[in-house]
């Protein structure tokens, strides 16, 4: 089967891509630039922009099932920005799935788009947890609305699915972890709070997993079809047992430091003052919603996902975490 992967350059993208090739399917990715990687795997790549109609629509010429997972992450920029990837390009993607007659539909999604200010999430699912109001972050807001567009569009002709990996680590991570890596040595990573909330992380494999086996049962009229689901490793930690642990792993200094969620709330407040009002570069170093996000229990049910299309996390995290050690040790 050839199969389009919107994003296959990045960290999820390429385990997507590996997996799907190594399950016999002919694949092609849909990226802004060209990788190596994907090049080694024989991986046709299109490039291009996802707000493009017309380059999403070629590049899912002659496919039979997306997988659509480009988007515009992150915690800072312009609405704007995360809108045209996020929302415009994913109404792109399903209308390149209608007129090339493609049948199956997998996106990948984010727990954020649930995100409520502090509101803890303790086992919950996505028929128990509801979207997320008065979001303060672009990202999330706009994953939102890509997500509903996404299932509102499931129907007989079309089955599509939504999945919401939480926190995605280990070997490969170019994004999570090198940032982490790099505050912790510079001595500037605080846990905020006291740290001891509970919450959930996904690694490379179980995600990439967990794709593949909702793609295996979606079909119109699946028990998955037109429905979202949390995806996680299923073994929620506190914020201060993961961050050390993960650090740990790649020989990171550890995190011990706290910082009151008041304090880190209104410096994430005035961050995004400065970062609006003059011209500077990346992104904030805190921001109100990352400091939500920090000091809230986050943690799902993984039933739902095992009922309806088998996912059953395989790579334990201590397990994940020797792998990524060993990763580590043997690129440094």
């Amino acid at each position: 089967m050839k199969i389009l992967v919107t994003g296959g350059g990045g960290f999820l993208g390429q385990a997507l891509c590996r997996g799907l090739v190594k399950r016999g399917h002919q694949v092609a990715s849909f990226n802004r630039g060209h990788y190596a990687e994907l090049e080694a795997l024989g991986v046709a790549q299109h490039r291009g922009d996802l707000a493009d109609a017309d380059a999403v629509h070629a590049a899912a010429a002659g496919c039979e099932a997306v997988f659509h997972n480009a988007a515009k992450a992150g915690a800072w920029g312009p609405y704007d920005d995360y809108h045209r990837a996020n929302v415009v390009g994913t109404r792109n993607v399903i209308a390149a799935c209608r007129e090339h007659g493609i049948a199956r539909l997998v996106y990948t999604s984010t727990p954020s788009v649930t995100h409520r200010a502090t509101h803890p999430v303790e086992g919950g699912t996505a028929d128990t947890v509801p979207y997320g109001e008065g979001f303060k972050a672009p990202y999330a807001a706009t994953k939102a609305i890509a997500e509903r567009e996404v299932l509102a569009a499931n129907d007989a002709t079309l089955a599509t699915v939504a999945l919401r990996p939480r926190l995605i680590w280990g070997p490969g991570d170019n994004q999570l972890l090198p940032r982490l890596v790099q505050r912790a040595r510079a001595g500037r990573l605080r846990l905020v709070g006291d740290g001891d909330n509970r919450v959930d992380t996904t690694y490379i494999d179980n995600a990439a997993q967990a794709h593949f086996d909702a793609f295996e049962h979606l079909a119109p009229g699946a028990a998955c079809a037109g429905r979202a689901y949390f995806i996680s490793n299923g073994e929620p930690l506190t914020m201060r047992e993961t961050l050390n642990r993960l650090l740990a792993a790649v020989d990171a200094p550890t995190v011990d430091r706290t910082l009151p969620f008041p304090l880190a709330y209104a410096i994430g407040a005035a961050c995004e003052g400065l970062w609006s009002l003059l011209p500077l570069e990346g992104e904030p170093p805190l921001t109100r919603f990352l400091a939500e996000q920090l000091v809230t229990p986050h943690w799902y049910d993984m039933a739902p996902a095992t009922r309806d299309f088998g996912y059953v996390p395989r790579v334990s995290f201590e397990e994940g975490l020797m792998r990524l050690r060993a990763s580590w040790h043997a690129g440094h």
